[in-house]
């Protein structure tokens, strides 16, 4: 879910927007990789990230003219962390740490949005998490298969090895989910992860999307992309392309504090307004702009990042910007491969 920095960088390095001339560049791309230092679990590890970051800007501000004209004004980071530039999963300590001063002109491309909080940069764009296209193909199923499941949840209600004292792990959103309603038969939740997961999802009508450390999920994606009405309960999150996608009509928005309510305010909402958000999750527009495919596609997520590149255009009255009839990318190799191409 972290992987949207290396797909954005494979399809820079083959898309027409790219110019070999720097001169010529609205935009500089940098890719840093931040989310690929792991733990022995496959896990991303965070706190080497601002050290991989002053490393990248202190290399190409060394070696290129183009960071210090503008102060980094002209150049995009991917940052897909839980909590995006502040570079912690655990929020207390993202809020603690902040974003990284150097990025402070750039604009950040990242999957963490939260109203007037700290680790979201005011003129970031945000974006979906990546999710794998080709592994959710293979699980569709009929679309005229019954929808027999009310509400569907698979994931964690508490995080004991990072929050053991509980309530603090999702804002006890999660917590207060599992309490109310683990005896109820409209609710399938469970820690379980079927391999008939995304099947599940297909036989839904509700899919929870609660906030865990961060507010964003990858159930986001996949339920958009299964047809299941996403039940966002994440307080003030900011949702990717707001602009293409209807997240007012397609989705349901669950106040943290009233959770306990969910089953009597799902149950409450008319089944025409339901068919009507189905019929609009249906619409294939709106699930490839959620998707990051290989190789792209018209009106993809990639496409999505780009469309909210060019209305940041101009940069400012006082950087020194080539006008251009269309958007160019100067990109750059990972860190240890920095070069002009």
């Amino acid at each position: 879910m972290f992987a949207a920095e290396i797909f954005m960088h494979r399809f820079l390095l083959s898309s027409p927007v790219r110019t070999l001339n720097p001169e010529e560049a609205d935009w500089f791309c940098t890719p840093v990789y931040t989310t690929c230092d792991l733990t022995p679990n496959g896990l991303p590890l965070p706190f080497k990230s601002p050290r991989m970051m002053r490393s990248a800007i202190q290399l190409i501000s060394s070696n290129w003219p183009y960071w210090n004209r503008t102060e980094g004004a002209d150049h995009f980071f991917v940052v897909p962390h839980d909590f995006a530039a502040c570079f912690h999963y655990q929020e207390e300590k993202a809020i603690e740490r902040g974003i990284l001063p150097l990025l402070q002109r750039a604009t950040l491309v990242q999957t963490f949005g939260q109203q007037n909080h700290v680790c979201l940069k005011e003129g970031s764009i945000i974006v979906p998490p990546y999710a794998p296209p080709q592994k959710m193909q293979t699980h569709l199923i009929p679309e005229k298969t019954p929808r027999s499941i009310f509400v569907y949840f698979r994931g964690l209600f508490y995080d004991v090895g990072n929050d053991p004292e509980g309530g603090y792990y999702a804002r006890g959103a999660r917590a207060a989910v599992w309490e109310n309603f683990k005896d109820n038969p409209l609710f399938d939740i469970s820690t379980e992860h079927p391999t008939t997961y995304y099947e599940d999802m297909q036989r839904a009508v509700f899919c929870l999307c609660p906030l865990g450390w961060a507010p964003w999920s990858p159930r986001l994606v996949e339920a958009v992309i299964f047809g299941c009405i996403p039940v966002i309960i994440a307080d003030d999150i900011v949702l990717p392309f707001a602009d293409a996608i209807p997240w007012e009509e397609i989705g349901v928005f669950i106040a943290e504090k009233d959770v306990p309510d969910l089953d009597t305010i799902l149950t409450s909402i008319p089944l025409d307004v339901i068919l009507r958000k189905q019929r609009l999750l249906a619409n294939p527009s709106m699930k490839q702009a959620m998707l990051f495919p290989q190789p792209a596609q018209p009106g993809d997520a990639f496409h999505q990042v780009l469309n909210g590149l060019a209305r940041k255009l101009p940069h400012g009255k006082n950087i020194y910007l080539k006008p251009g009839e269309r958007i160019l990318n100067w990109t750059a190799g990972p860190v240890g491969d920095l070069k002009p191409w």
